[in-house]
């Protein structure tokens, strides 16, 4: 991965300051965060399961801003400690933000910063990367957050390199997770990286949860234009691209239609979407083959021709990078969950936007099993880097080490 100059080099190890614990873990708290995302990080680091077998953590609920903080359903709630308690922690984790569109406070910034720089490990879940990227902690790393808002990311912070496929990304000293569950995901990784797969395994099995889950975030898109395009002049070229995927094009055809250089197209596209241009035709494409297997009888071929791919066998190849599986296979597994009685719609009404998919099958349990080994190959990065593969590592528990290990659904910083 690359990065910035201020960024330690690959492979360089992190020791904390001395008045730090590693088994220290602070949660930043703000009014107006969802109550799920802040709960994730309290519930993983901040109960007691050593009769499972889970090393202890000590927790610690920071408040961000002056209290009483509310959250949702208009609940009020009174953090034990401030800002002071984070010079303590060896873990700083921030499990969501209330806006993406506004400044988190300076103060919260500044011990954001200062916790950095004295070698604690900070972690943003969901539209917590926002904070961590006000910050400046994300610059010249790549990240993560929950698709719907990534593109907002990208835009605002440009020098962030945003895969908004990954369910989480590890860096090393810097963490992101996308939306919700995959809180959760983050959250066990950090068990195993700092205690072995024995012990993530065990806090999986209370928390009743898959220890690794499979594949990314391309499943749950949907193919709405992203919220900050609507003005844009490639507002034009995108919605023109949704309505004729069924016909055969490349993204030199969207660029001309944008009277632009496919150099500059590139640029514009990824700075609005963050996605490059072609990794966005390819998922529209597959989530248009994802509706018709759901909704029609059409054979495999026929929607691979009604989605602009070129043969079957690319719809295929694309499909199960994305989804981990075949689409005869997806369609099985969809209609094999899908109450008696419903009928494949109309297959002419699954032109324009439609509701984002149902997962498929290889999800929490109430879905199915995860197939054994369905570890994802990684498609092309948006970013121009790839995921690497390799064994969890046990080790690096006196610090935190530039690289980490690979997982499904995730980057490391390697």
């Amino acid at each position: 991965m690359s990065h910035d100059s201020t960024a330690a080099p690959e492979g360089a190890v992190r020791k904390l300051s001395g008045r730090r614990r590693k088994e220290i873990v602070a949660v930043l708290l703000f009014s107006g965060g969802p109550i799920f995302e802040s709960s994730i990080p309290l519930s993983v680091f901040g109960i007691d399961r050593q009769d499972a077998g889970v090393p202890r953590y000590r927790l610690l609920v920071c408040a961000g801003e002056d209290g009483p903080l509310r959250t949702t359903g208009g609940l009020e709630l009174s953090a034990p400690h401030g800002l002071e308690a984070i010079s303590r922690a060896g873990t700083v984790v921030v499990p969501a933000w209330r806006s993406i569109t506004s400044p988190p406070p300076e103060d919260a910034l500044d011990a954001l910063r200062r916790a950095h720089e004295e070698g604690a490990r900070i972690v943003g879940l969901c539209t917590g990367a926002f904070v961590l990227a006000a910050a400046g902690l994300l610059d010249g790393r790549p990240a993560t957050t929950h698709w719907m808002y990534a593109p907002t990311l990208a835009k605002r912070y440009p020098s962030v390199h945003v895969d908004p496929r990954e369910l989480f990304v590890d860096d090393g000293d810097v963490l992101t997770s996308a939306g919700t569950a995959a809180g959760i995901d983050l959250c066990l990784h950090i068990v195993r990286t700092d205690h072995g797969n024995e012990a993530a395994g065990a806090l999986a099995r209370r928390l009743v949860v898959p220890p690794r889950r499979s594949g990314g975030q391309e499943r749950y898109l949907d193919r709405s234009l992203p919220e900050e395009i609507g003005a844009d002049p490639l507002a034009e070229v995108v919605a023109w691209a949704l309505e004729h995927l069924h016909e055969q094009f490349d993204v030199e055809t969207l660029a001309a239609r944008a009277y632009m250089s496919r150099r500059t197209f590139d640029r514009r596209f990824r700075s609005l979407t963050g996605s490059a241009p072609l990794q966005w035709l390819i998922t529209q494409r597959v989530l248009q083959a994802q509706r018709l297997l759901e909704t029609s009888d059409y054979s495999v071929d026929e929607v691979a021709g009604r989605c602009g791919f070129r043969s079957p066998v690319a719809l295929r190849g694309h499909f199960r990078r994305q989804l981990g599986s075949s689409p005869a296979a997806y369609r099985a597994a969809y209609r094999a969950r899908r109450p008696q009685g419903d009928k494949p719609a109309d297959p002419e009404a699954t032109t324009g936007p439609a509701a984002p998919p149902g997962p498929p099958p290889a999800q929490y349990p109430e879905h199915g099993p995860v197939p054994p080994q369905s570890r994802r190959t990684a498609a092309p990065s948006t970013l121009g880097t790839s995921a690497s593969l390799s064994v969890p590592s046990d080790h690096g528990r006196e610090a935190y080490a530039g690289s980490r290990a690979s997982l499904p659904g995730q980057r490391s910083g390697s």
